[in-house]
């Protein structure tokens, strides 16, 4: 764990609010010079807080379908898992690999243009590695909601304008340029990259790709520039929740009750697993438990069954795919 002062929780908040602010803004917003911002990032970026910046694009506006593959594993050595592994991850429409602690050892999320090509690639996955999997459920993933990092700020936290985006199917498909997407694969996964060295990379001038940047920023494909962090450098965990409901009208109360907290960083909706699929950022199991405790005291008869699993390791993660 590596300690850092209420600045410092300023600053990254700030970044994951737009990863993309120049260091005068930020210092605006956190009351520092612009030298002293540009210090104290680049000491948590050297301290591992800080693992990259990376642009979160709504891929459903490619016309593209989602699909979850949950497994847990069985009679599996290490060799035969980081071959599965890299099997997912060498898929070419894969969008994140991700190991957990819990009901469920492996979460593969890809896109698919249609049906068949999904069935025809998790067909073959099944005729290499089935053995190995003693569940392997599939579903459909339909949308996210994304809410601030409000974990950092406790004391300052903002109850009634938590969400920032929301990612989600149905999206009117739009086209987009061999120039859009370069610059979102530019992007992609270094969300601060300067406007004139990504001019450079795409053979453009700086006011086109800040005209491109602007105008995906518009039509919705941009959704936020964020930064990713090392949540054990902080002494904080992060927990995938399953909650499975008695009374299924009950749900949308549950989340209302849930926007408010500043441990609530995700909810997940999908067709084929749970109820609610939340994602909180406590300091640890007993913690965890005490929201559990929470939730369960102000719905007393409406959980049927609350499961959760500790994300272990992600391989991969990038919000596009290949066009």
């Amino acid at each position: 764990m590596v300690k850092i002062d209420l600045k410092d929780r300023k600053i990254l908040y700030q970044l994951d609010l737009d990863s993309r602010q120049s260091l005068t803004q930020i210092g605006k917003k956190v009351g520092l010079k612009k030298d002293v911002v540009s210090y104290r990032i680049k000491r948590m970026q050297d301290e591992g807080i800080i693992k990259n910046f990376w642009t979160a694009i709504n891929t459903f506006m490619f016309g593209y379908d989602v699909f979850r593959i949950y497994i847990s594993f069985q009679y599996v050595s290490q060799n035969i898992k980081n071959e599965i592994i890299q099997h997912f991850m060498n898929y070419r429409n894969t969008w994140a690999v991700k190991s957990h602690k819990g009901e469920i050892d492996l979460a593969v999320i890809v896109w698919t243009k249609n049906n068949y090509d999904f069935y025809h690639f998790w067909d073959e996955t099944l005729d290499k590695y089935e053995d190995y999997f003693s569940k392997a459920i599939v579903s459909v993933y339909i949308q996210a909601f994304c809410y601030k990092k409000s974990y950092l700020l406790l004391d300052e936290c903002d109850k009634s304008n938590r969400m920032m985006y929301r990612t989600t199917c149905g999206e009117k498909p739009i086209e987009i340029d061999e120039i859009d997407y370069n610059l979102l694969n530019e992007i992609a996964v270094n969300a601060r990259i300067p406007l004139i060295e990504l001019a450079e990379k795409l053979a453009c001038s700086s006011q086109t790709v800040n005209y491109r940047l602007k105008n995906l920023i518009k039509s919705g494909v941009i959704q936020a520039f964020r930064v990713n962090l090392d949540l054990s450098k902080l002494g904080l965990q992060h927990f995938k929740v399953d909650i499975y409901l008695k009374e299924h009208k009950q749900k949308k109360a549950i989340w209302n009750f849930l926007k408010e907290k500043p441990y609530f960083e995700y909810l997940n909706v999908s067709v084929g697993w749970c109820d609610l699929e939340p994602e909180f950022v406590v300091k640890n199991v007993e913690e965890l438990d005490q929201v559990f405790n929470d939730i369960s005291s102000n719905f007393p008869d409406a959980i049927k069954k609350l499961n959760f699993w500790i994300t272990e390791e992600s391989y991969k993660e990038r919000w596009l795919p290949v066009l």
